[in-house]
């Protein structure tokens, strides 16, 4: 399987300002789709990470049933990676909600917030 399966699907108040994060922390931009009335509007938005992850995203809308904070979590390649990135994240604006860990089921790990409130979990354990 080389193409994304589970999508891990977000609404931003500042969608162009939540792409520029998820670049800042590794994602890269697969499509953004822009309202035609409304360049300032992103209606779809897909970002790509590592080999088959994704997640898909868009601008926050009156009365969006989509809407509220979230919790992503990315698996890289190895324990430095998840200092490296959470010191990346937070360079970004991001604040820490866990410091890096060693966690009890493996690996190391550290729990970010953007400025939207979403939850990104940077982790080595890449799952059973």
């Amino acid at each position: 399987m080389t193409r994304p399966q589970l999508f891990h699907c977000l609404r931003y108040t500042d969608a162009d300002r939540g792409i520029n994060f998820l670049q800042a922390i590794g994602f890269t931009t697969a499509m953004v789709v822009r309202d035609p009335d409304d360049s300032t509007v992103v209606t779809h938005a897909q970002l790509a990470w590592r080999d088959n992850g994704g997640i898909m995203l868009g601008s926050t809308q009156d009365g969006d049933p989509h809407y509220g904070p979230g919790i992503c979590n990315l698996v890289v390649a190895g324990d430095e990676d998840v200092d490296s990135l959470f010191a990346t994240a937070l360079e970004h604006g991001a604040s820490t909600v866990t410091e890096p860990n060693y966690a009890l089921h493996g690996g190391r790990n550290a729990c970010v917030a953007d400025f939207d409130g979403h939850w990104w979990n940077i982790d080595s354990y890449p799952g059973a």
